[in-house]
């Protein structure tokens, strides 16, 4: 009988321990709140072929996407973020893509199979993906107008739903 307990505890705090972990999981934090007012970390890009900064897009809202051409979510939602920058261009806003790609010959082939038409740049160290808290490909972090980081998405989205395009009027509607 006290064996049958002490089994019967063990599995109540493996049950618990088991749900703070799924609870904890990156996948279930969607729209991660704890960074939201954050300021973006500032890194330095190249736009265009222009070298800069993040900083240098104050005043415009950045979605700024970590991806890899490897990374089959990354192919799938590449589509919809040719689209969104498409409905957001005009409105003082940009996708940016950061590829964490080793190979530029793989980097160079995909933005021209897939057409990508937003800014992109390779960044194959990951550290700056690290350093924004990134270690599972695509994330996104939306920057509003001020620098500060207003959401983050993981994994793969449907940029140019109704309910993803009605958030980016909301967002840019914001001054």
């Amino acid at each position: 009988m006290r064996i049958v307990r002490k089994i019967g505890a063990w599995a109540v705090i493996g049950i618990a321990a088991l749900v703070l972990v799924l609870f904890a999981m990156p996948t279930y934090r969607q729209g991660e709140a704890s960074i939201a007012g954050k300021t973006a970390q500032d890194f330095p890009l190249e736009v265009w072929g222009k070298p800069g900064h993040l900083t240098d897009l104050k005043g415009k809202v950045v979605i700024l996407n970590f991806w890899a051409t490897w990374c089959p979510p990354c192919i799938e939602e590449t589509p919809a973020l040719n689209r969104l920058q498409k409905y957001i261009e005009s409105r003082n806003a940009l996708v940016l893509g950061v590829s964490v790609d080793e190979d530029p010959a793989a980097y160079e082939k995909f933005l021209k199979d897939y057409g990508v038409v937003f800014p992109t740049f390779r960044e194959p160290t990951r550290k700056l993906a690290l350093d924004y808290g990134t270690s599972v490909f695509p994330d996104t972090y939306v920057i509003d107008r001020h620098g500060k980081i207003l959401r983050k998405f993981f994994s793969s989205q449907q940029w140019d739903s109704p309910d993803m395009l009605a958030y980016f009027d909301a967002v840019l509607g914001q001054s």
